[in-house]
């Protein structure tokens, strides 16, 4: 058994060496598509023992045994050649991918034509590919043992692309998505939709939820095969969110490169709705020129995460349960932040709003809010709970992200609410012009009470030098 740890470092190095990289983006883009490829051949030999007649997509010649599972293959130019080739009498890897049509099996077909269409090989020494190749075939995907490790190592990956310029939007910590999964509750048979989802986080923590607690039968594994779904713009997080869906046993995702905030919004209907959204929708991101006009008129704006929410409230079923993060700008804000507020609260029953401290989504420094609601009835009053930094903690960073058990004293109040020094009550007569904003109420009487006392304490400060003055005076008259 690998060393995964030690494997995808070496990589690491190996791609450093490649005058063609340049950068963590390229790198991961180059290590997201070889994953792919030696993953679903690795699912696929499995498949072709498990099921008779079981063919592969991928044409016999670019199936990763073929080609990349020897050693003592293809390299140098030879297998630059191989995958580069645009030739029409010998058509490279990439050239026959992205035109890939196999009429038996459309749907797994279209799922290797979209990763090639979004993906580029960066790598110009075939030299150094075959290291990289080498050192992948060191992992077996499928001993479970090795798919448990390289789930961990996945994780550092896209916590690696979190890091690479501007690609915070594609990693919420494991740490909130089991929580905003688990206080969801997924169920058997519910269609789970993530209409922002990156790298697949919030479609794994629902897949391995409902299979933890729900799927007993192979007709139960059936069902949860086919009610997952993704959807994701940016072709890299696309191939990872891909990937991570086929390591975690999904046969044919049902995981759409497209850009949700395109999807004709008044032709959603009962059949494109959905039991339970659970998402991270990117803040901040410039979308897409005329996208806003998608939108009713009242709602249009050239935020996305605003405009995620006008596109939620579509997508829900009624009784539908929805879990999302968003940042302290839109639950503030007037003009249209406000009249998107107005409709969550009237559509739906906003139940709680969870404050997370600044750094939870390091190296972002963004305040951001967990908000959970069930759509059907208006919103009443909100639960707010404020979850704070470890004891001893001033922020959460690289080595120090936020931990799972850190949510227990929160799970343990879900379900029996009480107003304590994290927690209180809001109705929805309190707010003023829908702003979600509110501070705790109990930090703000205590930061009231110490800024009085250092008022008084300098007051009287300041009476004791007054006193001193004035008897320095008598003593000199």
């Amino acid at each position: 058994m690998a060393n995964v740890g030690a494997v995808v470092s070496s990589i690491r190095n190996i791609m450093r060496q490649d005058r063609g990289i340049s950068g963590d983006a390229q790198r991961l883009e180059q290590l997201g598509w070889m994953l792919f490829l030696k993953i679903i051949d690795d699912k696929d030999q499995e498949l072709e023992i498990i099921k008779d007649n079981y063919v592969s997509v991928i044409p016999e010649k670019f199936q990763w045994r073929n080609w990349a599972a020897d050693p003592e293959g293809m390299t140098g130019e030879e297998l630059l050649e191989f995958i580069d080739s645009n030739a029409q009498s010998n058509k490279g890897l990439f050239a026959s991918l992205r035109e890939l049509n196999v009429p038996n099996h459309p749907k797994r077909a279209a799922i290797v034509r979209e990763v090639f269409e979004g993906s580029n090989n960066y790598m110009k020494s075939g030299y150094e590919m075959r290291k990289v190749i080498n050192k992948l075939n060191e992992v077996d995907f499928n001993n479970s043992e090795d798919k448990h490790i390289f789930g961990n190592i996945y994780e550092s990956i896209l916590q690696e692309l979190r890091d690479a310029g501007n690609k915070g939007e594609y990693y919420t910590p494991r740490a909130v998505t089991q929580l905003m999964t688990q206080m969801t509750n997924p169920k058997l048979g519910e269609k789970v939709l993530d209409p922002a989802a990156g790298t697949g986080g919030f479609l794994t923590a629902a897949i391995d939820h409902v299979r933890e607690n729900f799927v007993k039968t192979v007709d139960d594994e059936h069902i949860l095969q086919n009610s997952i779904t993704g959807w994701e713009l940016k072709p890299v997080a696309y191939v990872l969110g891909l990937t991570n869906l086929i390591l975690h046993e999904m046969d044919v995702p049902d995981y759409q490169y497209i850009d949700s905030l395109k999807k004709e919004f008044n032709s959603i209907g009962k059949k494109d709705q959905v039991d339970v959204i659970l998402a991270n929708p990117p803040f901040g991101a410039s979308i897409a020129d005329g996208v806003e006009t998608n939108f009713p008129a009242t709602y249009r704006c050239k935020e996305s995460a605003d405009l995620f929410v006008i596109l939620m409230l579509q997508l829900l079923k009624p009784k539908g349960r929805c879990a999302i993060v968003l940042p302290d700008g839109s639950i503030t804000g007037d003009g249209v932040k406000a009249r998107i507020r107005e409709k969550l609260l009237t559509d739906t029953n906003l139940h709680t709003i969870i404050r997370l401290p600044q750094t939870t989504f390091f190296p972002a420094t963004v305040s951001t809010n967990l908000l959970f609601f069930e759509k059907g009835n208006k919103t009443k009053d909100i639960w707010y709970y404020e979850h704070k930094l470890p004891e001893g903690q001033k922020s959460y960073s690289k080595t120090k992200p936020i931990q799972f058990n850190e949510f227990e004293s929160l799970i343990k109040w879900w379900n029996n609410r009480e107003e304590n020094e994290q927690a209180w009550k809001v109705n929805i007569n309190e707010l003023k012009d829908w702003d979600l904003d509110i501070k705790n109420p109990i930090q703000e009487e205590e930061e009231k009470i110490f800024s009085t006392n250092k008022l008084l304490s300098k007051l009287s400060n300041s009476f004791e030098t007054s006193n001193n003055i004035i008897n320095e005076i008598k003593q000199l008259m």
